[in-house]
């Protein structure tokens, strides 16, 4: 189906009598940031494309608010052998949503499938020395070294995410999507009625056991589902989405627009709260393998251009509570985070100065891409005060905007830019995604296995190797910190701020989570 034919469809349900009261209790309706764009968890970074996953896919383990992981389809583990020994135990109950038993093995290919492509997970598998399925219900990883994040890893936060998938389709090579969404987790995708640009649509799959005890907090503890129904509805013009939030033909905006916010807090039925306090880190990501960003002293010299504020203040505002500059690599406020090599953002800008060192550094005219997104909203406004900034510095721009989905496709290109490929885009990750090397991946320079941009850093690999080996929190902390200021040297994107973005829901949804957008545990009342 089009877009317009489901627009077309929508405006004469919304003509049509209302739905029964105790019907209507048990569809949620809910309007993403932007739209679906990719299914696969192990392929897509894109956030709409993780909030998906957590509800058809299901994972070993589960992260509290606390970020401390906990069983989630494990039963339980046994650690061995000093640490070089983990076996993990399926709990019963486990199913397919094609009605199979989920076994070991389809997890063994799973973890393999999704550490080809994650950083974490890469890091996890290069620790261990044999993944394998003693039987249908255990995991067993023999390690080269004590490896012990390893739940931590299992149950990470932000994408790429380690989803279970059946055997035959975690097969898949892991730089083709796959597009048969089936899972275990405590919701079906409705693949008849996805409209691309417009809608998805969730149902409860009735198979799905929780877990018998704990309780729901982030992706730790039980997933109860109390709705039938989960339809998601792009709506990119912020102004009629929340329209249809005050009409109550919506229940719940993932992110309000800035602009929009006074509108919203004086809505009756309505209420608005920042759900995700680590907030989005917000950094301009460099294509590293063409000119002129595959040349390391073209991107320091940039560094002298960033006005983190300004980026912020275009989509915050004035309200300094709702955002932070400058910020580093790492997520303020939490532990790896320190102001090592943050001098390079203090005092005025000079782009005059910044144009001399570009040209000094090399730069001689190239034709910079800049992709720039509609929406989100943010993207749109960081995307506007990029393209400004580089014209400052005396760039040659060429400013090419489009929707969000079609820049997350085009960014996989690695063509030069006279072939339809990109010089640099803006973009954010959540707070939570930066908050360690483990996490990051933007941060990570291991070539044709990094994020798009493929920076081929190896000081900074040897520096999270490190941090991976250390024995403790000062020692991270450390390491953390001279990984900071190597990142300054050779700057695999260029960090923009840290701002927080509220959420906007109907004041009869009860058991909304805190974080990002998670569809269990909620009532419509």
């Amino acid at each position: 189906m089009r877009r317009r034919t489901f627009l077309a469809a929508g405006a004469a349900t919304l003509a049509a009598p209302s739905l029964g009261l105790a019907q209507q209790s048990k569809v949620l309706r809910f309007i993403p940031q932007t739209d679906l764009s990719f299914l696969d968890p192990v392929f897509s970074l894109a956030y709409a494309t993780r909030n998906h996953g957590y509800m058809v896919f299901d994972m070993l383990y589960g992260q509290d608010s606390n970020f401390r992981a906990s069983p989630q389809m494990v039963e339980g583990h046994v650690m061995e052998q000093e640490g070089r020994l983990w076996r993990l135990t399926l709990r019963d109950g486990l199913a397919w949503h094609d009605g199979e038993k989920v076994l070991a093995r389809d997890c063994v290919a799973s973890i393999r499938r999704w550490g080809a492509r994650d950083p974490f997970g890469q890091a996890l598998l290069a620790a261990t020395d044999e993944l394998s399925a003693p039987d249908d219900k255990t995991i067993q990883f023999r390690m080269k070294h004590a490896f012990p994040l390893l739940p931590e890893a299992l149950g990470k936060l932000p994408p790429l995410l380690p989803v279970m998938m059946p055997e035959r389709l975690a097969k898949t090579d892991p730089f083709t999507q796959v597009t048969e969404m089936v899972g275990s987790g405590p919701f079906r995708f409705v693949p008849g009625e996805r409209v691309s640009g417009a809608r998805a649509v969730y149902e409860r799959f009735q198979g799905y056991v929780p877990r018998g005890s704990g309780t729901a907090d982030g992706t730790a503890g039980p997933k109860v589902v109390h709705v039938d129904r989960v339809e998601w509805t792009t709506i990119p013009e912020a102004s009629t989405a929340a329209a249809a939030l005050r009409a109550g033909e919506q229940d719940w905006l993932e992110f309000a627009a800035n602009d929009m916010l006074p509108l919203l807090k004086r809505m009756r039925n309505v209420r608005v709260a920042v759900q995700e306090q680590a907030g989005m880190m917000c950094f301009m990501r460099l294509n590293h393998l063409h000119a002129p960003f595959n040349n390391p002293g073209i991107r320091r010299a940039l560094l002298g251009a960033f006005e983190q504020s300004d980026y912020m203040m275009a989509v915050a505002g004035d309200d300094q509570a709702m955002w932070k500059a400058p910020v580093g690599f790492f997520t303020p406020g939490t532990p790896m985070a320190s102001d090592e090599g943050m001098g390079v953002f203090q005092g005025p800008r000079d782009y005059a100065k910044v144009k001399r060192e570009l040209e000094a550094a090399g730069y001689k005219g190239e034709k910079v891409v800049l992709l720039g997104a509609t929406d989100p909203t943010f993207i749109h406004g960081l995307s506007e005060v990029a393209a400004d900034m580089l014209r400052k510095c005396g760039m040659n721009v060429d400013y090419q905007l489009s929707d969000w989905g079609t820049l997350t496709a085009r960014r996989s290109s690695r063509e030069p830019v006279e072939n339809g490929g990109w010089s640099c885009y803006m973009t954010a990750l959540t707070g939570v995604d930066m908050t360690n090397p483990a996490l990051s991946a933007p941060l990570r320079g291991n070539g044709d296995r990094a994020m798009a941009g493929w920076p081929d850093l190896p000081e900074v690999e040897s520096l999270v190797g490190e941090w991976f080996a250390a024995s403790g929190l000062a020692e991270q902390q450390r390491i953390a910190a001279r990984l900071q200021a190597q990142a300054f040297r050779d700057v695999p994107y260029i960090p923009a701020g840290q701002f927080l973005q509220a959420a906007a829901y109907r004041s009869n949804l009860e058991g909304v989570l805190r974080g990002f957008p998670l569809f269990w545990n909620v009532r419509k009342t």
